[in-house]
């Protein structure tokens, strides 16, 4: 139950980051936004790591989890802000939303006690989420759908692989000592990608602010999945997570006046109730 409360924060975080994606400029591309959360959101949890973090505790092999999970956290967010920025939404958003897929997948590999009734869960989870996205996508944009998917693809696999070997690293260390490794290694890579595909990194000053309340939010979200790790059945965090498209529907319905179908609501309580099926 720890991981999935955990996870459900992580998800409720990045459900209120997702809101704030909505402020910013779609012409600002994938990579000043991405470096600015990273970057601002480091700064935010600076101070608490300096209080909280126990360095000299931590094994080298977790940092080196740590650092390889920075540098797949930072390929799977390029690939979510190319592939949104492309779009449509119900073409992507249930292609990274599979990625539980591959975390249940590693945690059956590594041996964990999955049973049959965990895979249906996960499957209403992600037919949930995926009948969401696809639902609520009235009159977006239509870009090259090659592109989405390929970026797409990048993302979801990207996103399960980060967050296991953030896990497995809080097994060796606490959350707060694998932060700043991880965070560093996903702003190095992210660079080196800019670098790579040529993109530019400077962000709108306007938007500063948005990037800084994302960053904070991204922060609470990949502590609170990372420290499943501690826990049992840490997979489950990663699969409460991937709600967090769902939650940024039903936040705007509250708060931005948007609205459901019962089609879509049925669909919300049937993901909540296999999501609460995991804990028993």
């Amino acid at each position: 139950m720890a991981s999935l409360m955990l996870g459900l924060l992580g998800a409720f975080s990045w459900a209120v980051h997702d809101l704030c994606v909505r402020k910013v400029s779609a012409t600002q591309g994938a990579f000043p936004p991405l470096v600015s959360v990273l970057v601002l959101g480091s700064l935010v949890a600076l101070p608490l790591t300096l209080i909280w973090a126990e360095p000299a505790t931590a094994p080298p092999g977790a940092y080196w989890r740590a650092i390889a999970a920075g540098v797949f956290y930072a390929v799977a967010g390029v690939g979510l802000y190319k592939a949104l920025g492309i779009g449509p939404v119900r073409l992507v958003a249930p292609i990274i939303g599979a990625y539980p897929i591959v975390s249940m997948g590693l945690a059956a590999y590594s041996g964990s006690p999955l049973t049959i009734v965990h895979w249906l869960a996960v499957f209403v989870v992600i037919g949930g989420v995926a009948f969401i996205a696809i639902s609520s996508d009235e009159g977006a944009s239509d870009g090259d759908k090659a592109q989405a998917i390929g970026w797409s693809l990048l993302s979801g696999p990207g996103f399960a692989i980060a967050f296991a070997l953030s896990q497995s690293a809080t097994m060796l260390a606490d959350e707060w000592t694998m932060l700043m490794p991880m965070r560093i290694a996903a702003i190095a890579a992210t660079l080196l990608l800019a670098l790579a595909l040529r993109e530019g990194l400077l962000p709108q000053r306007k938007s500063l602010w948005i990037f800084l309340i994302m960053g904070t939010l991204d922060v609470i979200a990949i502590v609170s999945v990372s420290a499943a790790g501690s826990f049992a059945y840490p997979e489950f965090a990663a699969v409460a997570a991937s709600t967090f498209g769902l939650i940024t529907v039903v936040l705007a319905t509250i708060f931005l006046g948007e609205r459901l179908r019962a089609p879509q609501w049925t669909a919300v309580v049937a993901v909540f109730a296999a999501i609460g099926s995991l804990g028993l």
